[in-house]
């Protein structure tokens, strides 16, 4: 499980983001001002900061300008402030993402996961993927529901552990081929549709009023958003 640190003087956007993160299964630290949070970075050593600009105690540039002197930690600065030099300023300084108000907490979790994925963290290794109630191990070619176990074929389970690695992103049937099979065809296009009826048939057995899977009409599927 990534730690992340969350320094952030606004308490129910805290609130907010802490949840989401958790639920995306992150372990989440927080503080609420800028000494509170270099200090809570030189004590815990989390897998990833997400940092405000605007805090007490300590900006949030001299904060990310202390973690780059000291150490790499992946960084991902939030603001409310749009002038561009503020911008230019967190991606000199190290910011390996930057983030403005107001923002979706989706969004945020997703960079999260994006930037830790790119960071090579091993917390965030995928070997595992877990999104909503689905575990699905790459390793096992097994995917559980909750505690039961869902049966899939080596095609419905590249098709979904595509699908579910990025929730939100609309995969085009031809990539979902290609993530299943290495070559897609033109032809055969289509046969991606019987796939993915087959996969939400598979998954509403055990929870017949969740939509996993949504079509993006003319383009292809995603994984939804929670």
């Amino acid at each position: 499980m990534a730690t992340v640190l969350l320094i952030e003087d606004e308490k129910e956007l805290i609130k907010v983001l802490k949840a989401y993160l958790e639920k995306a299964g992150f372990h989440v630290l927080t503080a609420d001002r800028g000494d509170t949070g270099l200090s809570s970075w030189e004590r815990n050593n989390p897998d990833m900061v997400l940092l405000d600009l605007n805090l007490p105690g300590i900006d949030g540039l001299e904060i990310a300008r202390e973690i780059r002197r000291k150490g790499e930690t992946p960084l991902i600065m939030v603001t409310a402030r749009v002038e561009e030099i503020d911008r230019l300023i967190g991606l000199e300084l190290g910011a390996d993402d930057y983030i403005t108000k107001p923002f979706s907490p989706r969004e945020v979790v997703a960079r999260v996961k994006t930037v830790l994925r790119r960071a090579g963290s091993a917390q965030v290794e995928t070997h595992v993927i877990r999104v909503a109630d689905l575990t699905i191990d790459l390793d096992a070619y097994s995917v559980k529901q909750g505690s039961k176990n869902v049966n899939l074929t080596p095609t419905e389970f590249s098709i979904l552990s595509t699908l579910a690695r990025q929730p939100g992103r609309v995969f085009s049937r031809m990539q979902l081929l290609e993530a299943a099979q290495g070559d897609a065809y033109e032809g055969y296009e289509r046969t991606v549709d019987a796939h993915i009826k087959n996969l939400r048939q598979k998954l509403a057995e055990n929870q017949k009023e969740r939509q996993y899977i949504e079509t993006a009409f003319g383009i292809g599927y995603r994984f939804a958003h929670e």
